[in-house]
């Protein structure tokens, strides 16, 4: 089989002298047009700690793939930080952007006719980016995790980017120096790497690593770090064995696969973005994955482990334990793990877990399954009729299972933002974010900025916080994001005013307003759907195709098209 099935068309084809002479012209040899090409993406750009080092990444997945004598050929696509424009009208754009990574990898590696793709991720919504790209393309693929971030220090006390957010909130309430303030702020991040903690970045390169879609270690070895460099240059040799084997993404992006990975989100405490990304990679791939399937895995599994935002740890302490593989084989070991998928090494996740230790009594990171931090998983959908079509809900134990209180409305993120340094949050209420949605937003922006605030007033477990926007991964608390329908879109939770009586159970997985129906409907009546905050440009574009959160924020769903899979869960290619 000719390994270069894709690139043949432009570079073999007597009929296409111009394609083969802007090839030649690019630096291309006679021979090199003979040989399979690997599209090399990256999300690197200056200016953002997860992304600064991607570039140099990238050249070393090159340097890896022309030693296997495959031509790569190296291009960037957009990333956009959460960290930096968390709490700003630049945070709309961010779950946008893995729209427009998906997309323009899509277009590049479609146009051009790569045979094969390897994308160097850093930040959130790069990695589910590029595997909805890798699941549309459906040719031999991987991603390199670009890694995660040193911890920071400042006085004795371990500091990652959240702590920047929940400072803030102190200096507000006067519990820290302007100095201390700063220090915070010039210690935090001390280097390349994504946010440190079993945030968003984190989960989903654990996620993707379990679904077997990168290499083994590359969700847990640091950025800065020579196992990480080491990644990129054996990048070539799985690319090679890929286009060898013609394993492509689909045939490793099965329903079990996702199951995995939903186990494995669960265990570490992961960010409930992942209920977005892994639901809208699924549709890519052609399996249907719903917020049910999230609540049938947390029903069963526990969580495990103690990583930051409501724990102890980082994603370098787990590293230095055996990383993510040691996880794996943890769980693989207590049947929790389908073990016989198929993944980007071309073996299975059993056989590459074979000669990995699993997590022993000697450390405190991984509890015991007899001695959980949480009896089941953190991540519960919850319906009623604020969410007729769910809302997700982060309960990891600490916060207890039951939060009931009066309503305090505010329209926007910024009018919380103002609400909060004003004052007007007190104990005991139900603090509602709202217009803030898929359309709404428009992006359904993440509301890290108040609730750290809130937290770092000291009110984090005094509120519940819920929302049709998203909340970070960074978030901890009484948090309920994703409501479903959004406000914007006539949903019950643009009914609600102030003093409203709101149950919020995540025992019996509800979430309700107490205002009789008659009421309610009477609101629905003269409620009118604001104009929407963009005219033109991609927000305006992003309103008009995005589906709603129980259907992972896609914009190329179609009610009546079920994309179907193309290959069994499980192959042979002994």
């Amino acid at each position: 089989m000719a390994l270069n099935k894709y690139s043949r068309i432009y570079t073999q084809d007597d009929s296409l002298p111009a394609s083969q002479a802007m090839l030649i012209g690019s630096g291309l040899s006679d021979a090199d047009l003979h040989k399979p090409f690997v599209g090399i993406c990256s999300t690197g750009f200056e200016g953002n700690t997860c992304n600064m080092h991607l570039n140099g990444l990238a050249d070393q997945v090159k340097v890896g793939v022309q030693e296997q004598g495959l031509v790569g050929l190296r291009f960037n696509t957009i990333g956009v930080s959460d960290g930096i424009t968390n709490g700003t009208a630049g945070m709309r754009y961010s779950l946008v952007s893995r729209e427009i990574i998906a997309d323009s990898i899509e277009a590049m590696a479609g146009a051009h006719n790569y045979d094969a793709l390897a994308c160097v991720m850093g930040c959130d919504k790069n990695m589910p980016g590029a595997l909805i790209a890798m699941a549309r393309l459906n040719r031999p693929s991987l991603m390199v995790y670009g890694g995660t971030i040193k911890g920071g220090t400042f006085k004795g006390q371990q500091l990652n980017i959240v702590s920047c957010f929940e400072a803030y909130g102190k200096k507000l309430q006067g519990q820290i120096s302007d100095e201390d303030y700063k220090g915070i702020i010039h210690n935090a991040c001390p280097g390349p790497g994504a946010c440190g903690g079993m945030y968003t970045a984190n989960t989903m390169a654990a996620a993707i690593e379990t679904l077997g879609m990168s290499v083994p270690f590359s969700s847990s070895s640091p950025a800065v770090s020579q196992e990480k460099q080491q990644e990129c240059l054996t990048a070539g040799a799985y690319l090679r064995r890929l286009l060898e084997l013609d394993l492509k993404p689909r045939d490793i992006l099965v329903r079990e696969a996702f199951e995995n990975a939903l186990v494995m989100t669960t265990v570490l405490g992961g960010s409930t973005n992942a209920v977005l990304h892994l639901i809208a990679i699924a549709h890519a791939a052609g399996v249907h994955l719903t917020m049910e399937d999230f609540q049938a895995v947390s029903n069963r599994t526990p969580v495990l482990a103690d990583l930051k935002p409501s724990g102890k740890y980082l994603m370098e302490d787990l590293s230095a334990l055996g990383g993510v593989p040691a996880v794996m084989k943890t769980l693989l070991n207590l049947g929790l793990l389908h073990g016989d998928l198929l993944t980007v090494t071309g073996q299975t996740l059993a056989e590459n877990l074979a000669d990995v230790q699993p997590l022993g009594a000697e450390q405190d990171l991984l509890r015991p399954l007899d001695n959980p931090i949480k009896a089941d998983g953190h991540i519960q959908i919850l319906y009623g009729n604020l969410a007729s079509k769910g809302a997700v809900a982060k309960i990891t134990g600490k916060e207890g299972l039951r939060f009931e209180g009066p309503a305090i409305v505010f329209n926007s993120e910024e009018e919380l933002n103002e609400g909060i340094t004003q004052g007007k949050i007190q104990p005991g209420q139900v603090v509602v974010i709202r217009y803030v949605g898929p359309k709404g937003g428009p992006g359904m922006p993440e509301m890290l900025k108040p609730t750290s605030a809130i937290i770092g007033a000291g009110l984090g477990d005094k509120v519940a916080l819920i929302t049709d926007g998203r909340f970070s991964g960074g978030t901890h608390g009484f948090v309920i994001g994703h409501v479903c329908p959004e406000a914007y879109d006539g949903g019950t939770i643009a009914l609600v005013e102030d003093g409203d009586w709101i149950v919020l159970d995540a025992g019996t997985n509800t979430i309700d307003v107490q205002v009789d129906d008659a009421l309610l409907e009477l609101r629905r009546q003269q409620w009118q759907r604001p104009r929407p905050n963009v005219q033109q440009g991609v927000l305006l574009k992003y309103i008009r195709t995005v589906s709603d959160a129980s259907r992972g924020c896609i914009t190329d769903y179609q009610e009546d098209h079920v994309l179907e899979p193309t290959t069994p869960a499980r192959a042979n290619l002994a």
